[in-house]
């Protein structure tokens, strides 16, 4: 996982605040300091000595249990924004579906171990852990999340204090998305919002997409499964993740029900409870004191080398022989993933069931899976197969140099990044399965298109752009709610790969570099991976709610350095 970045200018000022602006540059130069140059073709390069050593698989794996709703927030929430809460709009789903559970989340430092060789160390996270609180939602339950941001006021380090928090990829109205100017805390706001505060209430309606279509709660086809959540503070995504902004939130239903022994007829009966596992796959690097360190001066990118799972390296983790459902994200900065399962080093099958939190039709027999940054995979582990006391590995096989793209070449030797233990004994028989049919998927139907748009991302005066324009907080685009269109999304930048992010509505993809795509890309997206000089072609629905939504590179490195467009669903 050696690393060789390349400086580039900074990028013009965009839309955030100019008194953050310079923290956040002075806050670098401490990180670029600890870089040592030489030259190579003209150039100084800088060498990032590489983080201290650790030994693998001393520690276990960190299982989350959900957060519990509280009886009742103070002040009440409400459709309009209160006193102390930042000025956002009104919630639009508000009267039609009130929230039936109340959460309360603070952003807010807090202490953490990467790994028992490493010094514990301050962190920022939601409720203060890494990674944050995880949410366990069913759709038609409508909840109201209540982001409290009681981060310091002062900047210490990388980052900034300032917040907004996007649910990725729910079907949620504009004001509680998570805009990326949509910044609070209690002493600035961004300028979309009315006002700063000390809160944001984010009203979950807890509906599929297609209310205006189907009614009730919309079309169970549509059904999300595997999301997350993070800051998305426009400029500071890349650094106020990388401290630890970031959490699981999963949604059931009456299909995918969270219930490996449920007996209706319509039930999946996945694994679940214990056996259904969240899996946070980041990268981080550190000083040579053990800390936690970022560089934010490199605009293409940035990569650790210290592989990270749910907050732990090289974690390790007790199995029983029976199927495991993992939720895998790969929450990094800038670090594409190609993931194989090792048994006595060789790679070993598994049921992939679900792309970007997305059930496909049926299940795929794979041996691999590859992710973009924010893309998932739900995959289904048989550990039945292998006898009491086999120890498997995931491993990532990509090899990524830099920030700008993987390579081609795959790794000789890939990395281990979690370490499985067939050793727990079993609680009576498995009943869970993975059945041959999975949702079904909703049709694409062509004839709903008004429109064809092409967005290319560039590199532009050392930045990133959509159509040779840098972020600046207008609209690119404003399709109009209840159509469909088109969006030739392609890479122009040269040598360097996109892990483009649609917000609030799940994509088709049509074609892939003119052809039909993989099996694996077939169903609903939201991330759309594009390499150099690749074309991608999805197919968009704009439905049910009205207001702002953007569309970025989830590298937050090309994010923060303005690939990042606003789009508004108009009536």
């Amino acid at each position: 996982m050696a690393m060789v970045p390349v400086p580039h200018e900074p990028p013009p000022p965009g839309p955030g605040s100019p008194s953050r602006r310079r923290l956040f540059q002075a806050a670098g130069a401490t990180a670029a300091a600890a870089f040592t140059p030489h030259l190579a073709n003209s150039q100084v390069v800088p060498v990032r000595p590489p983080s201290p050593p650790t030994t693998p698989w001393a520690q276990p794996l960190p299982v989350q249990q959900p957060i519990t709703p509280v009886s009742g927030l103070s002040p009440l929430a409400s459709l309009i924004a209160g006193a102390r809460e930042c000025g956002r709009a009104d919630h639009q789903a508000f009267a039609r579906f009130p929230p039936q559970e109340l959460y309360k989340v603070e952003a807010k430092v807090g202490s953490h171990s990467f790994h028992p060789e490493l010094p514990t160390q301050e962190v920022w996270g939601y409720d203060g852990q890494v990674p944050g609180p995880l949410f366990h939602a069913r759709y038609g339950k409508p909840i109201l999340v209540r982001f409290e941001n009681k981060l310091p006021n002062a900047l210490q380090g990388f980052g900034s204090p300032d917040i907004s928090v996007h649910l990725h990829n729910m079907h949620t109205p504009s004001e509680s998305d998570g805009f990326a100017l949509d910044w609070f805390s209690p002493a600035a706001c961004g300028p979309t919002l009315a006002r700063p505060g000390e809160y944001k209430d984010h009203h979950y309606p807890m509906v599929y997409a297609g209310l205006d279509a189907y009614g009730g709660i919309g079309d169970p086809r549509e059904a999300l499964g595997t999301c997350w959540y993070h800051d998305h503070r426009v400029d500071f995504t890349a650094p106020n993740v990388y401290r630890g902004m970031a959490g699981f939130f999963l949604v059931f239903d009456h299909i995918d029900t969270g219930n490996e022994n449920d007996t209706s007829p319509v039930a999946l009966r996945l694994p679940s409870g214990e056996f259904d596992v969240p899996l946070m796959i980041a990268d981080k690097h550190f000083d040579s004191g053990g800390y936690l360190m970022f560089d934010q001066f490199n605009t293409d990118g940035f990569v650790g080398d210290k592989p990270l799972v749910n907050g732990k390296i090289q974690p390790f983790f007790h199995v029983a022989p029976r199927k495991y459902r993992f939720r895998i994200l790969d929450a990094g900065t800038s670090r594409t993933i190609d993931l194989q399962l090792m048994y006595q080093n060789r790679p070993q099958g598994f049921q992939h069931i679900a792309n970007d939190g997305n059930l496909f039709e049926a299940p795929l027999s794979r041996t691999n899976v590859h992710l973009g940054i924010a893309e998932r995979a739900d995959l289904v582990v048989d550990f039945s197969k292998f006898p009491v006391g086999s120890e498997l590995f995931l491993v990532n096989r990509v090899l990524q140099l830099d920030g700008t793209k993987p390579e081609k070449d795959f790794l000789t030797t890939p990395i281990q990044l979690l370490k499985f233990i067939v050793d727990r004994p079993m609680q009576g028989f498995d009943p869970s399965r993975v059945p041959l049919k999975l949702r079904e998927q909703p049709p694409i139907n062509l004839n709903e298109v008004v429109a064809t748009r092409e967005l290319s991302f560039t590199r532009t005066r050392g930045s990133w752009a959509i159509n040779d324009k840098l972020f600046d907080g207008k609209p690119i685009l404003s399709p109009k709610k209840g159509t469909a269109e088109i969006w030739n999304l392609r890479n122009l930048s040269g040598g360097w790969a996109h892990p483009l992010h649609i917000h609030f509505e799940e994509g088709r993809i049509l074609t892939r570099n003119g052809a039909p795509p993989p099996a694996w890309e077939k169903g609903r997206k939201d991330v759309y991976f594009i390499g150099p000089n690749e074309n991608v072609s999805v197919f968009l629905r704009f439905r049910d709610f009205t207001g702002k939504y953007i569309i970025h590179c989830h590298n937050t490195i090309h994010e923060d350095h303005a690939m990042m467009g606003r789009y508004d669903i108009v009536s």
